[in-house]
């Protein structure tokens, strides 16, 4: 097998598209009724669907932890043009994933995107729509109101979180045979599901 890559300068920010209020993007909901300065009406639940798709910008951290950040802090670092860019690349490839992933029985919750330039030329980097990038969840299963079962790394996150004993500021414990294998398990069935 082979692989041919090209290198790019990394634009410093993932290109996170959110269809679903979940994740980072629903705590900061909670405690501001917005995600990264985007106001949202209030009374949403947790993964309820957003009225349209939003553009959620974040930093690639070298280390620790990306942060949101609004729309306007990337067209300072960026340029308001490239910014511009990024922002309808992204829907517009979550909006074509979304679609046929919904006529597999999938939700695309939300998903990141990462870009560099090859010289003027703008390029989709990294990994794209898998679920160690995306939250799929299957749409017979749907139910607003609290979190969804997934085919995701929301395994991992939550084994880390609850049952680990990790305290966040050292690296994180190996995985389990068993949380392994589920993720596996539930990734396998993503792409069954897809390709299918």
């Amino acid at each position: 097998r082979t692989m041919v890559t090209r290198k790019a300068q990394v634009v410093p920010f993932e290109c996170v598209v959110r269809g679903y209020l979940e994740g980072s993007g629903w705590r900061e909901y909670q405690t501001t009724s917005s995600v990264c300065g985007i106001a949202l009406p209030s009374g949403l639940r947790q993964c309820d669907k957003l009225d349209s798709p939003l553009f959620t910008p974040a930093t690639k951290a070298e280390t620790g932890h990306d942060e949101n950040v609004s729309f306007e802090r990337m067209c300072q670092d960026v340029s308001t043009e490239v910014a511009t860019t990024l922002r309808q690349r992204s829907l517009d490839i979550y909006e074509r994933a979304s679609h046929y992933a919904r006529s597999k029985g999938l939700i695309i919750a939300d998903t990141k995107f990462e870009f560099g330039f090859a010289g003027d030329q703008l390029l989709l980097i990294d990994e794209v729509l898998t679920p160690d990038s995306s939250r799929f969840w299957p749409a017979d299963e749907y139910e607003p109101g609290h979190a969804q079962p997934s085919f995701d790394k929301q395994y991992v996150r939550e084994w880390l979180m609850n049952d680990s004993g990790w305290d966040r500021n050292s690296p994180p414990p190996p995985l389990p045979f068993e949380v392994v294998t589920r993720t596996r398990e539930k990734y396998l069935e993503a792409q069954r599901r897809l390709v299918n």
